[in-house]
């Protein structure tokens, strides 16, 4: 009886192994996938996000921008800045916060401007 709940629970374990190890294998397929869908601008936009330490969406989400719009930023920016004045009651801190969100916007703005040139160089075949 135990030889036989043994050999149960060792297959078990390798039917739940090989799952486990197949899942694993998709998903780095589909991350790698990913990675090669962004193309270089991704790598540029991601070592950006690590260096202003605001991912493109929290900068977005703090000045209230949907698209990438260097006047709609400015505007946005503008005003927050004013807002949170500490001589006006406001708090440096969100004040800080809004320039780094500018600060990464404009990273973002820089890097799609370089991509955009560098396509119009290259030679078409």
């Amino acid at each position: 009886m135990a030889k036989y709940l043994a050999q149960i629970i060792v297959m078990g374990v390798q039917v739940v192994g090989r799952a486990f190890a197949r899942a694993l294998r998709q998903e780095f397929a589909a991350s790698r996938a990913a990675a090669d869908a962004r193309g270089r601008a991704g790598h540029q936009s991601a070592a950006a996000s690590s260096l202003s330490g605001l991912s493109l969406q929290e900068a977005q989400q703090i000045l209230n921008v949907s698209k990438l719009s260097r006047e709609e930023i400015q505007k946005n920016f503008d005003h927050l800045f004013k807002v949170n004045d500490k001589s006006v009651g406001g708090s440096f801190y969100l004040q800080s916060k809004v320039v780094r969100a500018k600060e990464r916007l404009d990273e973002e703005l820089k890097i799609q401007a370089q991509d955009e040139s560098e396509r119009g160089q290259q030679p078409k075949t």
